[in-house]
Formats: C-alpha cells, sequence, structure tokens
C-alpha cells in the first residue's frame, strides 16, 4: 500500500513539474487561469477546481476561473471576504478542508443559486506572491473520499507556482499597457515635432 501511495504521490509531482513549466512559458493571464483550473481539479481527482481573485481595494474576491463553468455565467461572480470560505482562506492566509460545507457556517451558498452547482467539500489555498494574497485556489467535491494532507501539500504546491504565474503576468499586462500608451502618445508628438521643425525653417514664408 505504502508503494502505491508513494507512486500516487511521485506522479502528481511529476505533473506539477510539468504544470510549472507550462506556467512559466503563459503570459496570457485568461490561457493561464484556465489551464491551472482544470490542472488542479485532474491533480486532485476532485469535480471541479476554481480560481478567485481577491480585489484589496473593493474587499471581496471574484471568480475569474472554473473548470465546471462557462465564463458568462461564471465569470465576475462576486464572493464577500467577510462571510465564505474563500474570505477566510484571504483573511488568515492559510489553507483549509472543509468535508461538509452544509455544516460550515462561512460557506456562502449564493453561489450555487447562481450557477445549479452544489458544493459538498472544499479544498482552498491562498495565492500569496511577495507577500501579498492575490486571491484563492480551490477544489471542489472529491470524487473518491475525502480531501486530505497529501491533497492540501499538493494543492499548496499548485498554488505557489500560480501566485507567481499570475503576478508574472499581470506584469506582461501593465507592461504591453504602457508600451501601447508610450505608442499613443509617440504619434501625436511626432507630429508636433515635425510641424515645430516646419515652422522653424527659414524658407517657409510667414504666410504659411
Amino acid at each position: 500500500m505504502a508503494d502505491i501511495n508513494s507512486t500516487g504521490l511521485l506522479e502528481r509531482y511529476r505533473r506539477l513539474s510539468e504544470i510549472s513549466i507550462e506556467l512559466a512559458s503563459t503570459l496570457d493571464l485568461d490561457a493561464l487561469l484556465n489551464n491551472i483550473v482544470h490542472a488542479a481539479a485532474d491533480l486532485l481527482a476532485a469535480e471541479a477546481a476554481s480560481v478567485l481573485l481577491y480585489d484589496e481595494t473593493k474587499q471581496v474576491l471574484y471568480f475569474d476561473a472554473a473548470s465546471n463553468l462557462t465564463e458568462p455565467l461564471m465569470r465576475g461572480l462576486i464572493v464577500p471576504v467577510d462571510s465564505s470560505i474563500a474570505g477566510w482562506i484571504v483573511t488568515n492566509r492559510k489553507p483549509i478542508i472543509v468535508s461538509d460545507t452544509q455544516k460550515d457556517p462561512r460557506h456562502y451558498g449564493d453561489i450555487a443559486k447562481s450557477t445549479n452547482v452544489t458544493t459538498t467539500s472544499i479544498l482552498g489555498v491562498p495565492l500569496i506572491a511577495k507577500d501579498k494574497v492575490v486571491g484563492v485556489l480551490e477544489a471542489i467535491n472529491k470524487l473518491s473520499g475525502e480531501f486530505n494532507e497529501e491533497d492540501q501539500n499538493v494543492l499548496l504546491a499548485l498554488g505557489a507556482l500560480v501566485a507567481v504565474a499570475i503576478e508574472n503576468a499581470r506584469l506582461f499586462q501593465q507592461t504591453d499597457l504602457i508600451s501601447e500608451m508610450v505608442h499613443e502618445l509617440r504619434t501625436p508628438l511626432t507630429s508636433l515635432g515635425t510641424a515645430a521643425r516646419l515652422l522653424l525653417r527659414s524658407q517657409i514664408s510667414d504666410d504659411m
């Protein structure tokens, strides 16, 4: 039994190694998060997985990707920090396993009303980059048995990779946006510079 368990664990970490390479080569945030949730569900043999990003200014979490929901239905759904399991994870910066969400007062049931997906069990970990919580990675509804410490360790390892990848993707987007803004500014500035040079040319008459 120990050998079987060891083999399964080694396979999980081999898959994590592959995922780390994939994440390092992906700077498209949407594609990145989509890959993450499917990988998490697969690694943990869970019905689904999701990423909730944290908006520190508004003090809310919102779904940005989920393996079992279509984008128009899922994206942007708000989860309050002060009354949800995901919020507890953000506030405490700790992972959590909830075997029966219906008995946990922190469970935010409104998501089920919006998505028609019933959550019975949750394993969630914080996504922390540069000592800053950027979101939560969750797996829901273990397909066989219950989430355990080994599952938690695997999701923590994936979460560490994911947090860094999200920050890198955001930095890339900001750099790309700045480059675009510089380009937009450069065009009128170039035109102004050309006009100024023309005005300064001595052969242009005052009537011009």
